[in-house]
C-alpha cells in the first residue's frame, strides 16, 4: 500500500479529485478502494470543508446531491471521528438525542414494518407495507426539523453545502414517498413497479441516516450553543416529530428580560400604539405575515393561533433565500429581484394543501419616496371564504 496522504491541503486537492472522478463515472468500488489506498479514513470536518470547496469552485449543488448516496457509500464506516464521545446525545429530551434516536426508529420501521413485507404476493403482506409506508411518510417532521432548526445555525457559520444539498436530498425523498404512496393506492399498477420504487426509496433513506448521523450532528454538537439547542428544543413542539414525541423532556426555564422603561409608542399615519397592542392587532389577524428586509433577511413573522406554514424562531436572520427549498430559490430571487427593480408591486400564488385553499402573496414594501424597503409575505386560508354565501348582517 501507497503511504498515506495526510498534508492537509494535498489531502484536500486530492479528496477533491476523487469526488470529481466519481462524478465523472467512476465505479464505487474502484472509488473505495482508492479511497483506503490513499486515505484511509477521514473526518467530519474534512467532509464538509470539502463540499463546501466544491460548491465555492462551481460545482452545482444539484450534481453534488445527484451523488450524496455514492459519497456516504465511498465514506460510510471510514469516517475517524464517528465514535468520538457525544455527551449531549445521550442526554435524555435533547434535540440531538430527540434527533438521533428517530434515525433508529426509522432504520427498525424500514427493516420490521416495510422490508419485512417486500417481495410477498399475498394480500396481508400488500395491506402492512401499506400501513409501514404510511408511518414512514411522517418523516417529513423529521427532515422538516432539521432544515429549520438546524440549518440557520450551520448557515451564519459559513456553512452552506450540507444544508443545500441535504435539503434537496429530503425534498426528494418527500416526493417519492409520495409517489410510493400513489402507486399502492392505484389498483393498476403493477406490484413488482411498486416495489422497485420501495427498495430504491429505503436506499435513499438509509444514506441519508448515515450522512445525518456521522457528518450532520457530529458538526451540529460542535458549533451549535446553549442557546441555540434551547431554540431547536422549542421550535420541535411547534414541528412536531417523527411517530411520537419524546417521553423524556429538555426543559430550561430562562426569564424574559423584561423592560422596566415605558412601554414603546408605535406611530402610525393615524393614530398612535403601543409595541404590544401593535404585537397583538398583527397576531389576532387571520393571516400568517412573514417580513424580509431589504438585504433579504427574514426580520418578522406574526404568530397567530392557526398558522398555515411554522415558522420557527431560529428563521429569524436567516436569509431568503436559504428558507426554501434550493429547487424554488431561482423564484423566490426572480420576484425580490422584481420588487427591487420597481418591476413589480405584488405577486400570487395559490394552492391545494390538505383541506385548504392557501393563497400566498408577496408585497413590495416601500417608503414614502418609493425605496424599497423588503417583502412582505400575507398567507391565508380562503377556503372558507369562497364558501359564504348570501348575506349575513350586522343590523337586519
Amino acid at each position: 500500500m501507497s503511504e498515506l496522504i495526510n498534508n492537509s491541503k494535498l489531502r484536500q486537492d486530492k479528496l477533491k479529485l476523487l469526488i470529481k472522478e466519481i462524478h465523472q463515472g467512476m465505479p464505487i468500488n474502484l472509488a473505495k478502494e482508492r479511497f483506503i489506498k490513499d486515505f484511509k479514513e477521514i473526518s467530519t470536518d474534512e467532509i464538509v470543508a470539502l463540499e463546501q470547496s466544491l460548491v465555492d469552485e462551481g460545482m452545482s449543488v444539484e450534481e453534488i446531491q445527484s451523488l450524496c448516496d455514492v459519497h456516504a457509500a465511498v465514506f460510510n464506516t471510514n469516517i475517524s471521528d464517528l465514535h468520538k464521545p457525544r455527551e449531549i446525545t445521550e442526554i435524555p429530551g435533547h434535540p440531538a438525542k430527540v434527533f438521533l434516536d428517530e434515525n433508529i426508529e426509522i432504520s427498525k420501521l424500514i427493516e420490521e414494518e416495510i422490508e419485512k413485507y417486500l417481495d410477498k404476493t399475498d394480500q396481508n403482506s400488500f395491506l402492512m407495507l401499506r400501513i409501514g409506508i404510511d408511518r414512514l411518510s411522517n418523516i417529513k417532521n423529521h427532515y422538516a426539523r432539521k432544515e429549520y432548526l438546524f440549518f440557520p445555525t450551520l448557515e451564519k457559520k459559513g456553512i452552506t453545502s450540507i444544508p443545500k444539498v441535504m435539503w434537496g436530498v429530503d425534498d426528494e425523498i418527500r416526493a417519492d414517498v409520495k409517489k410510493v404512496i400513489n402507486l399502492l393506492n392505484n389498483k393498476d399498477a403493477p406490484r413488482e413497479k411498486s416495489e422497485k420504487h420501495i427498495k430504491d426509496l429505503l436506499v435513499r433513506i438509509k444514506d441519508m441516516i448515515i450522512k445525518e448521523n456521522n457528518i450532520l450532528l457530529p458538526k451540529l454538537v460542535d458549533i451549535m450553543s446553549f442557546y441555540d439547542w434551547i431554540l431547536a428544543d422549542q421550535g420541535s413542539q411547534d414541528i412536531g416529530y417523527f411517530l411520537s414525541k419524546p417521553k423524556e423532556s429538555w426543559k430550561k426555564e430562562f426569564q424574559e428580560n423584561k423592560s422596566t422603561e415605558e412601554e414603546t409608542k408605535v406611530f402610525a399615519n393615524v393614530g398612535l400604539l403601543e409595541s404590544n397592542e401593535v404585537n397583538q392587532i398583527l397576531n389576532t389577524l387571520p393571516l400568517d405575515l412573514t417580513f424580509i428586509d431589504k438585504d433579504g433577511y427574514v426580520k418578522y413573522f406574526s404568530k397567530g393561533k392557526e398558522r398555515i406554514f411554522e415558522r420557527p424562531q431560529t428563521i429569524i436572520g436567516r436569509h431568503v433565500n436559504l428558507c426554501h427549498p434550493p429547487k424554488s430559490v431561482d423564484k423566490v430571487e426572480a420576484i425580490i429581484e422584481s420588487f427591487r427593480k420597481c418591476e413589480k408591486d405584488n405577486e400570487d400564488f395559490y394552492i391545494h394543501l390538505k383541506d385548504k385553499y392557501v393563497l400566498i402573496r408577496y408585497f413590495a414594501i416601500r417608503d414614502h419616496e418609493g425605496e424599497y424597503m423588503g417583502t412582505l409575505e400575507i398567507t391565508q386560508d380562503i377556503k372558507p371564504i369562497q364558501a359564504i354565501q348570501g348575506e349575513k348582517r350586522l343590523i337586519d
